[in-house]
């Protein structure tokens, strides 16, 4: 690594760390991509293979290229991961891949960053929450017998890697119903079993007929400046979200026998040999030294700012600042609000230095 201090790190080279690289290179500020992955999208393409985004391709653009899809269609993982490399490209963003950003620290007036590929010196710094994302395992999963194969669902690639018998999928939310859907399509009858409480339905009729309403809902109205927003907001952690495109209703149909929550190893149907935790992630942040955090275990910030520790910003958290922050349509508008707020800043400080 160059011992340079650098003006901006952004640490990550998905949806939310290209649209800032995007809007930093607008503003004329010198930065670089971190992305621990070999390629850009690498994110969406080690996913499982069937898996389609949840959200109309119409609303899954970031700022200043549509989706190459038609509007009212699901792309499929790899076309999203196509796209963000088209993005990096069309914008000529600096991405610099297979670079693991292992740690974070303020020193004096600027940041040290500890990387797979030495040490780097920055003026601001802007974190992607998804580059650090840690798998969530219920610990019940650790009293199972040790003959149930057990994975999370960012492992989860297919049926057929799977081993022969019943499968668990637990947590109810649109991963975990769209996986019991595929299980369900190649497996026995009633060898798929669905555990956890649903979220919340959409159905398809509201982006076929009112779509843009619908958007304008929840990208405009359901926001940290509204009481409605704020409503959402507290308790959006506990909870999964929405179903999208499928439903519990639609595992049913196809043979998927429903369970309440798991609770414990007593819950396990007695012939599953595989279990699949669809169980969403955690945050994981002890890499960010002395980075305050809120109940949720999510950093504190104001809109992405973190004014404990000056020069550091986030992109694409979870309800950031509207329910679609962490949405590839969504991150557009906190990218752009965080660079121009970096930027401020900065120029703020050169002026300090001058005087």
């Amino acid at each position: 690594m160059d011992s340079q201090t650098l003006d901006v790190v952004v640490i990550g080279a998905g949806q939310a760390g290209l649209a800032a690289g995007r809007f930093l290179k607008e503003a004329g500020v010198e930065f670089t991509i971190l992305e621990k992955s070999g390629r850009v999208g690498d994110v969406w393409r080690n996913r499982w293979d069937s898996l389609r985004l949840f959200t109309p391709a119409r609303y899954c653009a970031l700022p200043g290229l549509k989706f190459p899809a038609a509007g009212g269609s699901f792309p499929g993982k790899d076309a999203v991961a196509d796209y963000l490399a088209a993005y990096a490209a069309r914008f000529e963003l600096p991405v610099r891949t297979g670079v693991r950003v292992l740690a974070v620290r303020r020193v004096d007036d600027a940041f040290e960053l500890q990387t797979s590929a030495g040490e780097l010196r920055a003026r601001s710094v802007i974190a992607t929450p998804g580059a650090n994302s840690t798998p969530l395992v219920p610990a019940a999963g650790q009293a199972l017998d040790p003959s149930i194969h057990q994975l999370h669902s960012n492992e989860y690639r297919g049926p057929s890697e799977l081993p022969a018998g019943a499968v668990m999928v637990v947590g109810a939310g649109t991963s975990g119903v769209e996986i019991s859907l595929e299980l369900a399509q190649s497996r026995p009858a009633r060898s798929v079993y669905l555990a956890g409480k649903p979220t919340r339905h959409i159905p398809d009729a509201v982006f076929r007929f009112a779509g843009p309403l619908y958007w304008r809902l929840v990208n405009s109205l359901l926001t940290l400046d509204t009481k409605p927003g704020r409503k959402v907001a507290a308790g959006f952690h506990k909870q999964g979200a929405p179903l999208i495109r499928v439903s519990v209703k639609d595992a049913e149909r196809a043979g998927v026998v429903r369970l309440p929550r798991l609770q414990g190893s007593g819950d396990v149907p007695a012939d599953v040999r595989t279990i699949i935790w669809a169980t969403g992630y955690r945050p994981a942040f002890d890499w960010i030294e002395g980075l305050p955090l809120d109940a949720d275990g999510w950093p504190a910030t104001k809109r992405g700012v973190v004014p404990e520790l000056p020069g550091l910003y986030f992109v694409g958290m979870p309800f950031q600042y509207a329910l679609t922050s962490g949405l590839i349509g969504g991150v557009g508008r906190d990218a752009k609000y965080v660079v121009d707020y970096l930027a401020a800043h900065q120029r703020t400080m050169s002026w300090a230095q001058e005087q």
